[in-house]
């Protein structure tokens, strides 16, 4: 079934507001300030899922086990990030789903043991999003001096489109196709490409603002 015969409209025209509609991310967005960590984002798998259940016309929360905030910092302590995400976590506690806090500087230093992929030092959280494994996934946001922003790589057409792309960069076709059998289970209306015939490329600028000022 193509993407754009199932679901809701394709069309975006308001991400602030279809996130918002999921009341943990709201809950996120409106504190974002408090996180005070350096170039946070609220990333992948909670952003995108939320846009999903809105295509598919499910409750906003639907299949989202947690909310992952990543952000970039030099110091490369594993203990200064154990304490950064136990401080995030409390400050999120009264939300009932879990908070996952990973500083993307210094990924490099366990993700290879992890999933036997060598990876060279992140330079931001930008280049970071843009190593993750679908066109869709690959979509941060945050609240920032009043402004909804997006960092999105690829742009957003596969994610309004409820089509799952994989991005090569990282990701193994095993890793690819675990991951699409499970949100297929959840989310039965995704496109899905197979790993042979799909290739992602960046397509915009990283960052970029979408929506009004909030007050």
């Amino acid at each position: 079934m193509s993407a754009g015969r199932s679901g809701r409209s394709t069309r975006l025209p308001d991400l602030e507001a279809i996130l918002r509609g999921n009341p943990w991310i709201a809950a996120v967005l409106d504190r974002f300030a408090t996180i005070a960590l350096p170039d946070a984002w609220l990333v992948a798998g909670g952003v995108v899922q939320t846009v999903w259940n809105h295509r598919f016309a499910l409750p906003p929360t639907t299949g989202i086990n947690d909310l992952d905030l990543v952000y970039f910092d030099p110091d490369l302590a594993a203990t200064t990030e154990a304490a950064h995400a136990a401080r995030l976590q409390a400050l999120f506690a009264d939300l009932p789903v879990w908070l996952d806090v990973k500083n993307q500087a210094r990924v490099h230093l366990w993700y290879p043991a992890k999933f036997g992929v060598p990876l060279a030092p992140f330079r931001s959280t930008a280049e970071a999003i843009a190593t993750y494994p679908t066109t869709a996934t690959a979509t941060g946001v945050r609240m920032h001096a009043g402004r909804f922003e997006v960092c999105a790589p690829f742009g957003l057409a596969d994610l309004q489109a409820g089509i799952i792309r994989p991005n090569r960069v990282l990701v193994t076709e095993a890793a690819y196709t675990a991951k699409v059998t499970r949100w297929r289970s959840q989310w039965p209306g995704l496109h899905v490409l197979p790993w042979a015939e799909s290739r992602a490329e960046t397509t915009c600028e990283p960052t970029f603002t979408v929506g009004k000022t909030s007050t």
